[in-house]
């Protein structure tokens, strides 16, 4: 296993890190992990160097946390660093910090917590936390001993990310979504750069982009990019190696869900350093990239010349996700995002057919017949 600097710390993490909300579980059923599989998974990682492991509140339907807990026994919690969540969108008051808190010690069974993140922090949830001034409450229960250090994830534009960095002095670390594709994308590489240049460590999230760009094989598109190269790297090396290629990058997460998986990213993990990429192999990356982009059949640029549409309906957010259903082939996750994040009066049934949007797209798109397959395609059934 090889180690990386940690921000301030005097310690060093693993490169890979284990990330538990994606583990096993039974009949498809996300609440039901398979217990005796991911026990074996999770100390077969730490037993071969991995010393961080991340859960959080809500995962596998509140389970994760528990099973963590229990994982962590027979002498593996002084083995790692441990690393759960406060669920932002629940706190509505002061008396929450504690309650969550106290409500996860229990969970996972320990008496103290090395990381306590705020979690997916965006511009609402920020500043909930400011208003309800959570800095006082985190340094009064780090001096007990509660939890080590305050920390944060993130799900929001690069401006609201510095802000929050900038928002308080003893941050330790921040958590962002980072991939070879998602560059531009939330806090980015531009944030990347900034958390590491602030002196916080940087946990990666998603660095397969939830394995979506580790499919092997790839689409053939990408395949044919790959194959250009003499590197003989499955496309999951491709894309954590390209991750750890980058000094800012402290430790990369993976949601591992089979013991193959474990397995191939621990070798991965061995082999890492800063700088190992090539500048062939940093072409090769671009040009996966562009590959990758060339298989989203609308060609939507995202310039919101089409908003405000006058029926409210969100036109590039469903060209996103129907973009991103078609070229990852991530239908299960773009129909959630359509159905249960996006709110009922911005989809595309909606749209009235009034046209004024295709009047002034710079990139001539048919809209109305796109919004009307997407919604088609995205839309859950009514049983």
């Amino acid at each position: 296993m090889q180690y990386r600097k940690f921000g301030p710390l005097d310690w060093k993490a693993s490169a890979l890190g284990f990330g538990a909300m994606r583990l096993p579980v039974l009949d498809g059923d996300s609440g039901k992990i398979d217990e005796p599989l991911a026990t074996a998974m999770i100390r077969k990682a730490i037993d071969s160097g991995v010393n961080y492991v991340d859960t959080a509140y809500p995962y596998h339907q509140e389970q994760s946390e528990r099973f963590v807990g229990r994982v962590l026994k027979d002498g593996y919690r002084e083995k790692v660093r441990l690393a759960t969540k406060m669920p932002s969108w629940l706190v509505k008051e002061q008396a929450d910090f504690d309650r969550f808190l106290e409500e996860q010690l229990k969970r996972l069974d320990v008496d103290h917590i090395d990381f306590y993140l705020l979690h997916a922090m965006n511009a609402k949830s920020w500043q909930n936390y400011r208003d309800l001034d959570v800095f006082s409450w985190a340094e009064k229960r780090m001096a007990e001993g509660l939890f080590n250090h305050l920390a944060f994830s993130f799900h929001d534009d690069y401006p609201v990310f510095e802000s929050i960095v900038n928002g308080y002095d003893n941050w330790t670390m921040a958590q962002i979504q980072y991939n070879f594709i998602d560059i531009n994308y939330q806090a980015g590489q531009k944030g990347l750069k900034l958390a590491a240049d602030r002196g916080l460590a940087v946990v990666v999230m998603e660095p397969l982009r939830g394995g979506r760009i580790a499919k092997n094989p790839p689409p053939p598109p990408v395949a044919e990019v790959w194959q250009k190269s003499d590197r003989d790297w499955t496309p999951a090396e491709w894309a954590l190696q390209w991750v750890w290629d980058q000094p800012e990058v402290s430790l990369a997460l993976s949601g591992m869900s089979t013991m193959e998986q474990v397995e191939e990213n621990l070798v991965t993990a061995s082999q890492s350093e800063v700088g190992k990429l090539t500048q062939e192999d940093q072409e090769m990356v671009r040009l996966a990239r562009e590959a990758f982009s060339s298989l989203a059949p609308i060609p939507c640029t995202q310039c919101e010349y089409c908003l405000p549409c006058p029926s409210g309906v969100a036109i590039p957010s469903i060209f996103n996700i129907y973009n991103e259903a078609e070229a990852y082939d991530s239908w299960s996750h773009s129909r959630w995002a359509y159905n249960k994040q996006l709110k009922p009066e911005l989809r595309a049934d909606n749209c009235i057919e009034c046209g004024e949007c295709e009047a002034v797209c710079p990139q001539n798109i048919r809209i109305i017949d796109w919004l009307a397959k997407a919604h088609e395609k995205l839309v859950e059934p009514v049983n």
